[in-house]
């Protein structure tokens, strides 16, 4: 046990000896969180800027005026009918209503017309607006309907309408598809950078040997067993520190609400951290240099990590993509966690967990196999 420890300090006093190395493991988790930012951060509601022109001063285009200054996220500006076009180019206005004269006499007739939509940003806006306007103007017509031309009725029957008792009370719900998101986006990018640090703390074991200080170290009493689990435990204090760090930093700092449990979220990433040093293990064992195995990191984390949509959902990928997304573990871990954020309970995503840790297994397995069959050196296990 005392080796152990000594083994574990000694790899953690070489490895953090040079500072860069420590911006390099706990900093570049940040990237990941910033990256999210500038890409869901900056979509916040905007005021939509309307101008009114109102060249019928009747009681029903008035409320009607009334009516759009009331909706949420709208500004209303009277202007001149000669203004129009200079505001609407200059952009100063999104669009502009133009009720001529005869509108409230067509809608207490049943058949709404001469009312205008200027705009040169196209349905995004004009749509926008007629959703609301149009029921509105709809709920008036349906009055006049009602009163057969009768115009004592019709005001009767509007007066009512525009006193109701009844209020309809609205509560805005906060949207948390962005957190969703950018959630997604950081989990993603921390996968990568778990891998990739997860690569760079194995090739130590590779390093070690080439300099000749691996057969330094077993002239002492100390395994070759030994040797690779005081690496593996070294990996796992740092990405524990990595997944830790970038948890804290999302909620406390960048205020980004995964909506997970802290300890659920942590146990899925701490589940990869074991994926991700088997990964590591296994490009080791099969490396012959520190360069090759860099080599062979390169070629699996960054096409596996675009595979299984750590950068971009997968659903935006073709079909034959996303079904081979399903044979990696980046993929297991972001839907399981994409599953917690919809609600499912913890346990019932045993298989999700079973999954990645049988991945875990399976590359432990498969390096423990080739480093007992290496005999390019000496042998580690």
């Amino acid at each position: 046990m005392r080796d152990l420890v000594w083994l574990i300090r000694h790899t953690l006093k070489n490895t953090f000896s040079n500072k860069k190395n420590i911006l390099l493991y706990f900093g570049t988790p940040l990237i990941g969180i910033i990256i999210s930012l500038l890409a869901y951060g900056g979509s916040t509601a905007k005021d939509l800027h309307v101008g009114i022109v109102n060249r019928d001063p009747h009681y029903i285009t008035n409320d009607t005026i009334h009516f759009i200054k009331g909706i949420e996220h709208i500004s209303v500006t009277n202007v001149k009918e000669s203004e129009i076009d200079d505001k609407i180019t200059s952009g100063k206005l999104d669009c502009v209503l133009i009720f001529h004269s005869g509108f409230s006499q067509s809608v207490q007739e049943g058949h709404p017309s001469h009312i205008q939509i200027v705009s040169i940003r196209g349905a995004e806006i004009t749509g926008f607006i007629k959703s609301y306007l149009y029921q509105y103007i709809d709920n008036i017509t349906a009055l006049s309907n009602i009163a057969k031309g009768d115009e004592h009725t019709f005001v009767e029957m509007y007066k009512r309408y525009q006193q109701a008792p009844f209020k309809m009370s609205v509560h805005p719900l906060q949207d948390t598809s962005k957190n969703k998101d950018m959630t997604y986006q950081t989990i993603g990018y921390l996968l990568m950078i778990m891998l990739l640090s997860a690569g760079n703390l194995a090739e130590i074991i590779i390093k070690e040997k080439e300099n000749r200080t691996y057969f330094r170290l077993l002239s002492a009493p100390i395994s070759a067993k030994k040797y690779v689990l005081s690496n593996v435990i070294v990996n796992m204090i740092v990405m524990t520190g990595q997944i830790i760090i970038t948890l804290i930093m999302m909620d406390t700092v960048f205020h980004i609400k995964t909506n997970i449990p802290f300890w659920q979220i942590t146990t899925i990433l701490m589940l990869f951290a074991l994926v991700a040093i088997g990964v590591a293990l296994i490009t080791v064992a099969f490396a012959s240099s520190a360069a090759s195995s860099g080599a062979m990191q390169n070629l699996l984390i960054t096409p596996t990590c675009m595979l299984a949509g750590c950068f971009w959902p997968v659903d935006i990928m073709p079909a034959f993509v996303q079904k081979i997304a399903d044979f990696l573990p980046q993929r297991w871990a972001l839907d399981t966690l994409l599953k917690l954020q919809q609600g499912h309970h913890f346990g019932s995503l045993y298989l999700n967990m079973m999954i990645l840790f049988s991945f875990a297994l399976a590359f432990f397995l498969i390096a423990a196999y080739k480093f007992g069959r290496n005999n390019s050196v000496r042998n580690f296990l």
